[in-house]
């Protein structure tokens, strides 16, 4: 089975996107560089074709590169209208969602809709074989964490604060946490790659909870 990592670009103050779903400069870093990634580009999708400094472009395009199968969630879908088949990274995408996938919905694109964020992430892992697992952040990633199904929190840090908005960990409700020093400290162009292990048993559980 492979990883399985909670990620999404952040604002300083934690926030995924403002409350009107507007992630406004969060992703600028993702074509303001000189070094394209090596992804099947859709420009027409993505806002542009994705281009990182120096410093990301080894980082983004490993994880990207890794990524099997991504977890999202119905309003990210509804949003992107699935980027239309073609996310950035992953060969299948698994939607958590109570409504199935829209008739005819481009019907070759490997898109499934599960019910359950323990169902999603499970099938993502089938599908995904030896290849890695990205779950989107957000109410979805926050449940993910809180189910112990996260092995790694990711995250691209923005210098911006946006006061308020979509959290990225969501409506988290689980214990609190206690995770590891990050294993990723990439400081890059008007982004900061952090990456850190989640703890498990005992171990995950804060100071106070111990005592």
């Amino acid at each position: 089975m492979g990883t399985t990592y909670l990620h999404a670009v952040a604002s300083l103050d934690g926030f995924i996107a403002d409350e009107h779903d507007d992630v406004g400069p969060l992703h600028d870093w993702y074509f303001g560089g000189d070094h394209p990634l090596d992804v099947e580009d859709h420009p027409e999708v993505h806002s542009g074709p994705f281009r990182v400094s120096a410093a990301s472009v080894d980082y983004v395009s490993g994880m990207w590169s890794r990524q099997s199968a991504l977890v999202i969630g119905r309003r990210l879908f509804d949003l992107t209208d699935g980027w239309q088949g073609h996310p950035p990274a992953s060969d299948h995408v698994v939607v958590v969602s109570h409504r199935p996938k829209p008739d005819g919905w481009h019907p070759e694109a490997s898109y499934h809709f599960v019910d359950s964020v323990e169902g999603a992430v499970a099938l993502a892992q089938q599908l995904a074989g030896d290849g890695e697992v990205g779950v989107t952040a957000g109410d979805i990633g926050g449940q993910a964490l809180a189910l112990g199904l996260i092995d790694y929190v990711a995250m691209d840090v923005v210098p911006a604060v946006f006061g308020r908005g979509r959290r990225y960990f969501g409506s988290f409700t689980g214990a609190p946490l206690v995770l590891d020093d990050p294993d990723v400290v990439i400081p890059g162009e008007r982004v900061l790659h952090l990456r850190y292990p989640v703890r498990r048993g005992p171990a995950a559980l804060s100071t106070d909870q111990e005592a």
